[in-house]
């Protein structure tokens, strides 16, 4: 394979200038011998190997390298013809800097890139982009997948699209072990609050005659695993029926940060703000009371509302009103749908004078186009599907009169007249509701 070849450790003449990755992270990268660099173009393109006289369409580019990177990776050679003819380019620093821009810019996750710039004895200068994969898969800004087959380029079909997500998904963070949990971290009552929920009393008998929790847990739940020494309860589990103080404690990234602002935007005064921290169960009541504290909240829109102004002698203007169940809803999906794997970015409730806002950071593989919409229509991105069975389950104990994101939506428009927002990037997804 072309790449193998051009990422060979046998490497004995020296490039005439450093590599950018070099530059970029302080440390010796591979470099690329002129021998080993006309070999490898007097071979042709293939899967691994693209070439290009120049750089003129960086969207272009930016294809070529999401359908390389996508299919293992590569070698994108500027400055060579299609008949393999060496022709260089006229400014190769100029070339790097726009491969710099094109990796970070139009290529998402973005990429780190390795560039060597090449000069031969006749004088002539060619660029090599080597192309590694460690984040699959890629798109290009605009939310398109590509790959390559032979010297060829194409979009990606779901089915493909699929198959890349399917091999780039990562164990989910809610099924690793709670490092420094036990089953004694375990509130047994709710835990034992939920079985009993189920239709046919499943487990009754069990509870009766004292069947272990981290059996129920491990067996039955799948929200424990053992380490070969005893049963550790998941991430999820933890979450879902752990003691409050413990989960603070043992998953603190779970947190979700509150905040009570003066106006009805993130830069007006802070009035409140509070971490809450415990299990979903506690975090999502407590959330609630916060809400509560600052709004009123009905169960439909009240015939004649009063009008909202603000008190003299209070910096906190009078309180706007919310439908119940959408605010239950918003929290719920919040709290069911964050990504848990990142640190120091809890949740954020905020409430403003006029709207509440529910914000979840996501990793760079977040949302595409596609999927922006989709969401809309219930079909979320999940990335905690066993965390959120269970939270939205009638026997979990949550207050719910709405389901999913569609009857929010749907709701939180008839009771404000206005359109709630949803705005999605690669790395958090905002939902904002309005009060009347």
């Amino acid at each position: 394979m072309a790449r193998r070849r051009f990422r060979s450790n046998q490497r004995h003449e020296p490039t005439t200038e450093r590599s950018f990755q070099e530059y970029i992270l302080s440390t010796p990268a591979p470099q690329t011998s002129r021998t080993e660099i006309l070999r490898l173009v007097r071979g042709g393109e293939d899967t691994y190997l693209e070439l290009k006289v120049k750089l003129s369409n960086s969207e272009k580019i930016a294809q070529e390298i999401v359908a390389l990177a996508n299919t293992g990776g590569g070698v994108i050679v500027f400055g060579v013809n299609d008949q393999m003819r060496v022709e260089g380019v006229d400014d190769p620093e100029r070339v790097q800097e726009d491969l710099v821009r094109i990796c970070r810019e139009e290529v998402q996750p973005a990429l780190v890139p390795y560039i060597d710039r090449i000069a031969l004895d006749n004088g002539r200068r060619i660029v090599a982009l080597d192309i590694e994969t460690k984040r699959r898969p890629y798109r290009t800004r605009d939310g398109r997948f590509y790959l390559r087959i032979g010297a060829e380029k194409r979009e990606a079909s779901r089915e493909e699209i699929s198959a890349l997500l399917d091999e780039a998904r990562p164990l989910r963070y809610e099924a690793v072990p709670a490092l420094g949990a036990t089953i004694a971290d375990i509130d047994e009552a709710h835990l034992w609050s939920y079985l009993r929920e189920f239709e046919g009393g499943a487990f009754e008998e069990a509870s009766v005659i004292g069947y272990p929790t981290s059996e129920v847990l491990e067996r039955d739940l799948l929200l424990a695993t053992s380490d070969g020494h005893e049963v550790v309860p998941t991430v999820a589990g933890l979450l879902l029926f752990g003691r409050d103080e413990r989960v603070g404690d043992l998953v603190p990234r779970a947190s979700v940060t509150a905040t009570r602002f003066s106006g009805d935007s993130p830069q007006s005064a802070v009035i409140e703000r509070v971490k809450v921290t415990g299990s979903l169960l506690s975090i999502y009541e407590t959330l609630t009371r916060f809400v509560s504290r600052y709004c009123d909240l009905h169960e439909q829109r009240p015939r004649n509302l009063p009008e909202t102004t603000i008190a003299a002698d209070s910096p906190v203007p009078a309180r706007a009103n919310y439908h119940r169940g959408v605010v239950s809803e918003a929290i719920v999906n919040m709290l069911a749908h964050r990504d848990l794997a990142l640190r120091d970015l809890p949740s954020r409730l905020h409430v403003f004078d006029h709207s509440l806002e529910f914000v979840n950071s996501r990793r760079s593989v977040g949302f595409s186009p596609v999927a922006q919409k989709a969401i809309r229509y219930g079909m979320p991105q999940r990335l905690n599907p066993q965390l959120a069975s269970v939270l939205t389950s009638d026997a979990y104990g949550l207050k719910r009169s709405l389901r999913g994101l569609p009857a929010l939506l749907r709701e939180s428009k008839r009771f404000a007249n206005r359109k709630a927002e949803i705005v999605s990037f690669n790395d958090e997804f905002r939902l904002r509701i309005y009060g009347v």
